[in-house]
């Protein structure tokens, strides 16, 4: 069903912002100028730069914008939370500030949402210095493709011969009435990871979910990205959603070795972090503890491996390859 900006209707785009008075413009004025858009949401997460003034600047006198500030820095679920709480748009849909949406982007997910309550495309890729390449027209047509929780959930995990399509990282149209049925927001204990655990929420909740191609979210790749930097304990804490997950409601076999499948490819990437800590830290003990189980054993041994191998031949100048037995970032979700 197609979005209007009535006011019984539209869309509201939340952008949460930290230090990004560098993107903010760009982010926010490609929001208000996409048709349907009721309300544009900036909220300021206790900047230290010029965030807000920046995005003050791009008031067009639509009367849709709207800047609310953060007292302290609580995160981005925190952040979009305000914004959930605050909208009166039957649509919602998160922008980072870093990135950007394409002419129309939003309409054209309206106008396939069906009965669906999340309608999702694929992300645009670009880096940080280049244009984003131009939509190929055919890839844009075709019917949605429903997306279930074993399949979204799949989707964030690397399978031998089949890479993950990194569904965690989307950012889909979203309705209101289901998030305020089931008082559905961000976990805001998540620095890392909040989006997947918010949409794995609401596919376990029974929302019906979409995936289109890509349809003109542009994802700006920064070497200073937020999300390229996180803690053992966000690390933990994203591991363990998915515990959380799985006491929703009663699982089918296949959803549960889904959720299984993306805990060990996280716990992964954790174990790692501290078997470095304890090589650092000098301490034996807590290094022979982070060997878990088999699967996580394999991965850290073929870590080590390449470690070994990088520095021995480091010297002679030789570029090394990823090796196959383990990549070299293991399966994380957004």
């Amino acid at each position: 069903m197609p979005v209007s900006s009535s006011s019984e209707a539209g869309v509201c785009v939340i952008i949460a912002a930290y230090n990004a008075a560098a993107t903010i413009e760009r982010a926010v004025g490609s929001a208000l100028r996409q048709p349907g858009v009721r309300e544009v949401y900036v909220i300021d997460d206790a900047s230290r730069d010029d965030t807000v003034a920046a995005a003050r600047a791009c008031d067009d006198g639509s009367r849709r914008l709207v800047i609310l500030t953060q007292g302290q820095n609580g995160g981005p679920a925190a952040a979009r939370n305000r914004a959930l709480r605050a909208t009166q748009a039957s649509w919602v849909c998160v922008l980072d500030a870093d990135d950007y949406l394409l002419s129309g982007r939003i309409a054209k997910l309206a106008a396939q949402a069906g009965d669906a309550d999340l309608v999702a495309d694929g992300l645009i890729r670009t880096s940080e210095f280049s244009a984003p390449p131009p939509l190929d027209p055919t890839s844009r047509a075709g019917d949605p493709a429903p997306i279930d929780l074993e399949a979204f959930v799949l989707g964030n995990v690397n399978r031998e011969g089949r890479p993950r399509q990194e569904l965690g990282f989307v950012k889909p149209l979203m309705r209101t009435a289901f998030l305020r049925r089931h008082d559905l927001t961000y976990d805001e204990t998540l620095r890392l990871g909040e989006d997947y655990e918010f949409y794995a929420r609401a596919l376990a909740l029974g929302a019906k979910m979409v995936l289109l191609p890509a349809q003109g979210y542009v994802a700006v790749e920064r070497a200073n990205s937020l999300s390229g930097r996180h803690s053992v304990e966000d690390l933990r804490r994203l591991r363990d959603c998915d515990r959380a997950l799985a006491s929703i409601r009663p699982l089918s076999a296949r959803e549960r070795r889904a959720l299984a499948l993306r805990a060990r490819s996280v716990d992964c990437k954790l174990q790692w972090r501290l078997l470095i800590d304890s090589v650092k830290a000098r301490d034996p003990i807590a290094a022979f503890r982070t060997f878990t189980e088999p699967t996580v054993g394999l991965y850290l041994a073929a870590r080590l491996a390449q470690q070994v191998q990088r520095r021995w031949l480091g010297g002679a100048g030789v570029t090394l390859q990823r090796p196959t037995a383990a990549p070299l970032h293991p399966p994380l979700a957004k």
